[in-house]
């Protein structure tokens, strides 16, 4: 346990970040399961996961390149489901 003032702030500051990337990845996975699972072709659906992919990378939660990554192949699966 840190003793330095700054450092405890730090932490204090760390652990919320830590809270919300896990938030924000954990309602990725979600969206992403909501597209492959959903029923019809659910066009909202996959808006919606590829917003929120979007988001992910905008607020550096995930790299701008792993988002790329993801939206490509959530497409890709969401065709093939649909052909």
């Amino acid at each position: 346990m840190a003793n330095i003032k700054s450092q405890i702030k730090r932490n204090r500051q760390t652990e919320k970040q830590r809270e919300r990337n896990r938030m924000v990845r954990s309602e990725l996975r979600t969206r992403t399961k909501a597209v492959l699972e959903s029923d019809d072709s659910s066009q909202e659906a996959l808006s919606a996961a590829m917003k929120r992919i979007d988001t992910a990378a905008a607020k550096r939660v995930i790299h701008p390149n792993n988002a790329a990554r993801k939206k490509s192949r959530l497409q890709k699966r969401f065709n093939e489901l649909n052909n």
